[in-house]
């Protein structure tokens, strides 16, 4: 059985989200407010296999619990519930650490499916071994994964360059010992990046292809989400050999810089 936190200050529809996903066969607990979520989360060190999380919050935004669980190291899978025609949030969201996104209002039965999706992700990541890549299901969210990535992919679902090796299943990126977690969305721009090597993908492409967002968004935000991506995989993040910027159009990943 799982165990899910949600966070809506919303007394009817938090109550309502903990019927139906009890009826669905996860145990549920509600949080009122951010600051209750952070207190169970980071301070008490409650264990919850996937929080269900409003931007819209008092006190402490969605935006900022996530933010202060991932500088905690705590990496919960996050579904966070945004306002509707607020693709900013969506973004904003992502940069905070949410794993996937929900508008409001919207269909139990997608939310229910969103929330199994990462709820999947975290029993494969406890209990799978590294001979399991390629055995499971290989979506995340209602996305279906891209192809492989050809003779750089080793040892399951990973990919290796500059002596940095990314894991997509266990979202690690490993480097001289060290190792980052990440959080899905930043593994998904990764994959991303790495299969479209030496091409320039738009802003636009990546807020379709990866984000799911086809309105007319500010791209600045994709930009704060590359400069957090370059602390993990540039030696100089201030002048990037991997994941170049082209002026005016996107990016371009490269794997081996000349």
């Amino acid at each position: 059985m799982s165990r899910v936190l949600v966070v809506e200050d919303e007394a009817h529809l938090a109550q309502g989200l903990r019927f139906n996903l009890q009826a669905e066969g996860h145990a549920v607990e509600v949080a009122g407010d951010g600051e209750t979520a952070l207190e169970r989360l980071v301070e008490k060190k409650e264990r919850f296999d996937a929080v269900v999380l409003d931007v819209m919050l008092p006190g402490k935004s969605g935006f900022d619990v996530a933010a202060l669980l991932r500088e905690k190291k705590n990496y919960v899978p996050i579904l966070m519930l945004t306002a509707r025609g607020r693709p900013e949030d969506v973004l904003q969201g992502f940069a905070a650490g949410a794993d996937d996104y929900l508008p409001k209002p919207f269909e139990l039965a997608i939310l229910i499916a969103r929330l199994d999706s990462l709820l999947r992700r975290s029993v494969w990541m406890k209990y799978a071994g590294p001979a399991r890549a390629g055995a499971g299901d290989n979506n995340i969210g209602d996305k279906t994964r891209p192809a492989p990535f050809g003779e750089r992919k080793a040892g399951g679902d990973s990919f290796s360059f500059g002596g940095k090796t990314i894991d997509f299943e266990e979202l690690e990126l490993r480097s001289l010992g060290n190792t980052i977690h990440l959080t899905v969305m930043e593994a998904e721009f990764l994959r991303y990046l790495v299969q479209s090597e030496g091409r320039v993908v738009s802003r636009k492409a990546i807020l379709e292809d990866v984000w799911g967002l086809r309105e007319d968004t500010d791209t600045r935000a994709i930009d704060n989400f590359v400069v957090r991506l370059r602390r993990y995989i540039e030696e100089d993040p201030s002048s990037p050999k991997h994941l170049q910027t082209v002026r005016g159009v996107g990016y371009r990943f490269v794997a081996e810089p000349e």
